[in-house]
């Protein structure tokens, strides 16, 4: 194998475009993400659950089912 021809890898800051700031390892110098774990719908216990039963029951009575 070669000898030096891996890119240097860094300890770096991630910043996210609600604020928050963490660190993490990349050969990049600073990222930048638009969501992380603080602001995702998932994680915050925000997410929209949607409601498909309507739906399903119209199927069925188009369907006659």
């Amino acid at each position: 194998m070669k000898q030096d021809i891996h890119p240097k890898y860094n300890v770096v800051t991630v910043s996210c475009a609600c604020g928050n700031e963490f660190e993490s390892g990349s050969v990049k110098q600073a990222l930048k993400v638009e969501i992380c774990s603080n602001c995702h719908p998932f994680f915050t216990g925000k997410q929209k659950f949607v409601d498909a039963g309507g739906r399903v029951d119209r199927f069925k009575r188009k369907y006659n089912l």
